[in-house]
């Protein structure tokens, strides 16, 4: 069986590595990983077929015995994919010094603070970034994989769904600096509670307490300063925060829709982002580019060129309506937060398109009737709620104010029979929800 030094030497000389026989382009290795619903072992002789260099697969599977040479059998291919990640992170020099990586996580916000990060980084120094949202126990080793002989920072961006996912991703990125956006009311099906959210993502300041490592912490964040001060009684940390950057969130309007700040001295930092509650998550990125030395002025240009995607606080004019996209995912906390936006929008007639948000276990219904007695309260001139934890919801506090649909496709349809003009909507609701089906009524 093959060692990590041995299969380091492989990865070498290929080009990238990849987990999908249908992305091949030429040159790659190929892992076989094996799931609940699939097993990659099956597609490792197409994927050779197709041009990849070599494929790991697991040693008891077919291919495996193929007698093919470019075939590389080991115990487990997540775990060799993993330590591959691992040996390469160790293993990567920039002037001699071992690369700095930053981790990233936290409930809400992690992806966009670290497409901030990554792009206020980059006016200085060349930066391998995750990609997307592929921060998990799959995606991080593939993000570090990316890491090649250019890069001089790594931002690799780490998600928690179990109490212990943080702690095994630390142990695969080994990160020198971290950060956590938040801590909120999220997948607390698998933490069990909000006492289990802030010790999953304190593993990221667990690790780095105990490796020598620095943390950015937000000190205007009480649940954070205390979780950093248990571990770093000296106050060994990197503070930053709205407060001590005297940072100003202007309020928006029709004519400037997007969220912008003023710091002082007169620095104004327009944006493309939709929501007040990204000013944290700006004000993080140019804390962690003046660390690095990247002057305010730099960072702040970089911040404002910035544009979201994927449905993450983007703002659109459609024809009809000003449109408030976050329809990537949902929580307690973040569906509170953007209601708290759309109440300093300044707009005529305003809206909430919501969607379930899930993995909230036996607080599903709480947490649902939270939402619903805020957006109520609200005054909004139009409410329209989705799914099974919203109609429960409104079982316990009944409205005529509000339009209630079993799938986001169903909300869709009565949109296209009953459309809206001239109104500012928020649209937002957890992943399998779907809620960007509804857009293109809107």
């Amino acid at each position: 069986m093959i060692d990590i030094q041995g299969l380091y030497s492989l990865f070498k000389k290929c080009s990238k590595v990849t987990t999908d026989s249908r992305a091949i382009a030429g040159g790659e290795m190929f892992f076989g990983l094996k799931g609940e619903n699939f097993d990659g072992n099956e597609y490792a002789l197409k994927a050779l077929e197709q041009g990849a260099k070599y494929a790991v697969v697991n040693a008891d599977s077919a291919a495996a015995s193929s007698g093919e040479e470019r075939v590389i059998p080991v115990p487990d291919t997540l775990e060799a994919l993993q330590a591959l990640a691992r040996h390469h992170r160790e293993n990567t020099f920039v002037d001699g010094r071992r690369l700095t990586v930053i981790g990233l996580t936290g409930t809400n916000g992690k992806t966009t603070t670290k497409e901030l990060i990554t792009r206020v980084l980059s006016v200085k120094y060349n930066v391998t970034a995750t990609k997307g949202n592929l921060n998990n126990d799959i995606g991080v080793p593939l993000s570090l994989l990316a890491i090649d002989g250019n890069t001089q920072l790594a931002v690799i961006e780490m998600g928690a769904n179990h109490p212990d996912d943080i702690a095994k991703l630390v142990k695969v990125s080994e990160p020198d600096y971290g950060l956590i956006t938040n801590v909120g009311r999220a997948h607390l099906l698998g933490f069990g509670s909000f006492e289990g959210v802030k010790k999953a993502k304190g593993q990221l300041y667990d690790y780095l307490a105990a490796h020598g490592g620095k943390a950015f912490v937000n000190a205007d964040d009480s649940d954070l300063s205390a979780m950093a001060a248990e571990r770093w009684p000296d106050s060994d940390i990197i503070p930053y925060g709205l407060s001590l950057m005297k940072a100003k969130v202007l309020r928006s309007s029709a004519e400037h829709p997007f969220l912008r700040m003023r710091l002082p001295e007169g620095i104004l930092v327009e944006t493309h982002l939709a929501g007040a509650y990204n000013a944290t998550n700006i004000v993080a990125a140019i804390a962690v580019g003046l660390h690095f030395g990247i002057s305010v002025e730099e960072a702040v240009e970089a911040v404002s060129s910035y544009i979201p995607k994927n449905n993450r606080s983007q703002m659109e004019k459609t024809e009809r309506n000003i449109l408030i996209q976050d329809a990537y995912n949902a929580n307690p906390s973040s569906m509170a937060a953007a209601l708290d936006n759309l109440i300093l929008v300044e707009a005529e007639c305003k809206g909430a398109l919501l969607g379930d948000m899930r993995e909230l276990g036996e607080e599903s219904e709480a947490e649902h009737l939270k939402v619903l007695n805020q957006v109520l309260s609200m005054g909004l001139d139009l409410v329209c709620l989705v799914g099974d934890e919203f109609k429960k919801a409104l079982a316990a506090r009944p409205s005529t104010a509000v339009k209630w649909f079993a799938s986001s496709e169903d909300l869709a349809i009565w949109l296209k029979e009953n459309p809206v003009s001239g109104m500012t909507i928020l649209v937002k609701g957890s992943r399998g929800i779907q809620m960007e089906k509804t857009l293109p009524e809107l």
